[in-house]
């Protein structure tokens, strides 16, 4: 198994008031894992959390960057996007197994497959979906982790399309794998994506078809965040993913198959931290009443 390094896209997890629980938990399972810092409620927010209390904690798992956010109870993790997590012997799958499915929910037993001899499916007691396996990976060393769509309900039989569309976004991407349904696999299309991965930023994702009815899809929940350098940077993406009017705010917007993104400040979480409060409350003010973020009224705030 191997780490990324990838500070463009990060990962956030959105939690009722759980975020330091979840970090931790999650940093006390994985080998290579840290806590990165915690960022409190300066100001009153619609979340109605205490001023005070913690907002976000930023960790990190096997070079992937997490921010677990304590939002309030609006959305609820669901399996639309999940976590494959390539281990090389058996032994690492049983000990994750059994770490990630306490208090959690098999959604496929862990078993021999056709595509791994060693695999399970489980939605944990915070409500985020693993993939533990043993690694099956065509593009030397895999990654230990690696974030994975799944495109069901209308979205279904549209995860090429949103693989070429991101692609089409982000400068550095890397065409993966592809592996199709066949013929006697409905009421999923042939043709369509059993599996397929992608790069993005130096960063493997994976995405999926699925016509069999759930009863989830893309949400708040889980939002793939994109760190720009540059206000260029940040009107460029926010310009080519933004496609509902409706859920664009303080950075966040979904995009054409309904994936939340965040489209933020590579030094947004220092504006929170600044050693001079009042200029971190002040930053947070103003960041509440945009949609796009705009660096240089946040830096001025």
């Amino acid at each position: 198994m191997t780490t990324q390094n990838t500070k463009n896209i990060s990962t956030c997890l959105w939690f009722d008031d759980q975020a330091e629980d979840v970090a931790n938990f999650y940093v006390s399972i994985f080998e290579n894992a840290k806590i990165l810092h915690t960022i409190p409620y300066l100001v009153e927010t619609p979340s109605d959390k205490p001023v005070g209390s913690t907002m976000s904690v930023d960790f990190e798992l096997e070079g992937l960057r997490f921010t677990a956010l304590n939002g309030g109870p609006l959305f609820t993790p669901n399996p639309s996007i999940s976590f494959f997590v390539n281990c090389d012997t058996e032994e690492e799958v049983d000990r994750l197994w059994e770490k990630l499915s306490d208090g959690g929910t098999p959604l496929m037993p862990l078993d021999s497959y056709p595509f791994s001899d060693k695999y399970g499916w489980v939605q944990d007691k915070y409500g985020i979906s693993w993939q533990v396996m043993i690694a099956n990976w065509e593009h030397g060393q895999p990654p230990t982790l690696v974030p994975s769509m799944m495109f069901t309900g209308p979205n279904a039989g549209k995860a090429q399309k949103a693989i070429d569309y991101y692609r089409s976004v982000f400068k550095d991407s890397q065409k993966g794998t592809f592996f199709p349904y066949g013929p006697d696999q409905p009421p999923n299309k042939e043709g369509t994506a059993a599996y397929a991965d992608f790069m993005l930023e130096n960063q493997w994702f994976a995405a999926m078809d699925s016509a069999q009815n759930h009863d989830f899809n893309f949400s708040e929940a889980i939002s793939l965040v994109v760190h720009c350098e540059t206000q260029q940077e940040i009107d460029y993406h926010w310009e080519k993913l933004s496609a509902d009017p409706n859920a664009e705010q303080c950075g966040w917007l979904k995009d054409k198959f309904g994936v939340s993104w965040q489209i933020v400040p590579a030094e947004m979480g220092t504006m929170f931290q600044d050693d001079e409060q009042e200029k971190s409350k002040r930053a947070m003010e103003a960041m509440l009443k945009m949609k796009k973020l705009d660096i240089k009224m946040l830096k001025n705030a």
